[in-house]
């Protein structure tokens, strides 16, 4: 019987791989299968067999492992530049030329931006931190029921605590920045959701749009919950559209702890886990209990000030006393409409009127076939809640800031457009929204 060594040896063939049982077959475009360190040159008792020679001390001297791990950190933090560059630059953009403004047309001996940025709502959230909530419902002298700051939904009022007992700021300074540190995270996922749906460029120019030239936008800025509760609203939809159900569902939670505008959220994600069984054709638990939590929020901050005070509908009733804030299906809107552009001759009134009508067709422009339907209706659902409210007409651009859904038509018309155009254009537009906005706070009587 001859032996191993004396077995005719074939030539190998230019691109032959030795197959291994189980393995997946090796890249066609590897010309060099063999590793490193396998000689397949016969030795001298084994014609046929590979001998097994030390590989190269260069290759030697670096660990196996060091070489993938050092690539994928290096590759996270690439995506992790990526992600948050252009939010923080667009957040110190804005954050500049508001403040700047807003100090510049403070009048010497007036309150100072400190005051500015913590006015009206502000210190209602403050004192909510430092002291907490009424206990019951509070009366004039005359029997009638008041406002009370059991109006403002928990969760803004209970980060301003957490950074004043993780800093050791005052809970004047933790309410501006918290709502800062809100507004970077906003901006981040803003930034990520428009960049997913509509690319980069549009969701670069959307972020600019969002935080410096749309009306109010200065509230981002200030003692308010709106940045919070955007940067919750957007991440419930960025939860959705990457299927994560139960993240989605907490983030909603959360958002309902905010303001009562995360109904719009609720819906919104409502839409996503329809569209997702549809598209499954089978029911699966996840997105189901996604909506399921988000339903939670709003509903348990409204019955705990019913069990405090002992009126189930409570809530509603102080917003009606305090702000006169009520459902009327658009009546008081329209009728601001009608009397403004009829009768008024007041700058704050006629601009208002003429911003909400310019705010709310373009989110009819937003209403496309290729649009997300679940961004389309939470846009809209903010608009809506908004319009449809009795409350102060000029209340309504800052109630309108979280919607996102106007802005889009912009950003994309302007993404289409040349670079220089886009750049005059974002320069105007954000100077206006915080010229306007600073307007607002220091020369009309009645703010935000």
């Amino acid at each position: 019987m001859p032996s191993s060594s004396s077995a005719p040896r074939l030539p190998r063939q230019p691109g032959a791989h030795r197959s291994v049982p189980g393995a997946p077959d090796p890249d066609p475009g590897d010309t060099d299968p063999i590793p490193d360190g396998i000689s397949t040159a016969p030795s001298a008792g084994s014609a046929g067999s590979a001998t097994r020679v030390p590989a190269p001390a260069a290759a030697s001297s670096v660990p196996a492992a060091a070489a993938p791990s050092a690539s994928r950190l290096s590759g996270r933090l690439r995506r992790l530049d990526r992600a948050v560059r252009p939010a923080l630059a667009a957040y110190a953009l804005t954050a500049i030329v508001h403040l700047v403004l807003l100090s510049a047309m403070t009048a010497p001996g007036g309150p100072g931006l400190r005051n500015r940025l913590l006015a009206w709502d502000g210190g209602l959230y403050v004192g909510i931190a430092a002291d907490g909530y009424a206990d019951a419902l509070t009366y004039t002298p005359q029997g009638q029921l008041t406002g009370s700051n059991l109006a403002f939904f928990p969760l803004y009022p209970l980060l301003i605590r957490a950074l004043h007992g993780l800093t050791g700021l005052d809970h004047g300074l933790s309410a501006i920045v918290g709502a800062h540190l809100a507004l970077v995270a906003t901006l981040i996922i803003v930034h990520r959701l428009l960049e997913r749906l509509y690319g980069r460029r549009t969701a670069t120019i959307g972020i600019v749009l969002l935080a410096g030239a749309q009306p109010m936008a200065v509230s981002f800025f200030m003692g308010y919950s709106e940045s919070l509760f955007l940067a919750l609203a957007a991440g419930t939809l960025l939860a959705a559209h990457h299927r994560a159900w139960l993240t989605a569902g907490v983030l909603a939670l959360l958002t309902g702890l905010t303001r009562p505008a995360a109904a719009a959220v609720v819906l919104a994600l409502v839409v996503a886990a329809v569209l997702h069984l549809l598209r499954e054709r089978r029911i699966s638990w996840r997105p189901v209990a996604g909506v399921a939590l988000g339903c939670v929020g709003t509903p348990a901050y409204l019955w705990w000030v019913g069990l405090r005070t002992g009126h189930l509908d409570a809530w509603f009733t102080l917003q009606k006393a305090g702000w006169g804030t009520h459902w009327d299906g658009g009546a008081a809107f329209f009728a601001f409409l009608g009397r403004t552009l009829a009768h008024s001759d007041g700058w704050i009134p006629v601009s208002t009127a003429v911003l909400l009508l310019a705010l709310l067709c373009a989110t009819v422009l937003a209403w496309r076939r290729d649009a997300w339907p679940p961004l389309v209706v939470y846009g809209t659902g903010i608009v809506v809640m908004t319009l449809g409210q009795s409350n102060y007409y000029h209340s309504k651009l800052r109630l309108l800031v979280p919607a996102v859904i106007f802005l889009v038509p912009a950003a994309r018309a302007l993404a289409r457009a040349h670079r220089r155009t886009t750049v005059i254009v974002l320069t105007a537009a954000t100077l206006f929204g915080c010229w306007y906005g600073a307007y607002m706070l220091t020369v009309w009587q009645y703010a935000i």
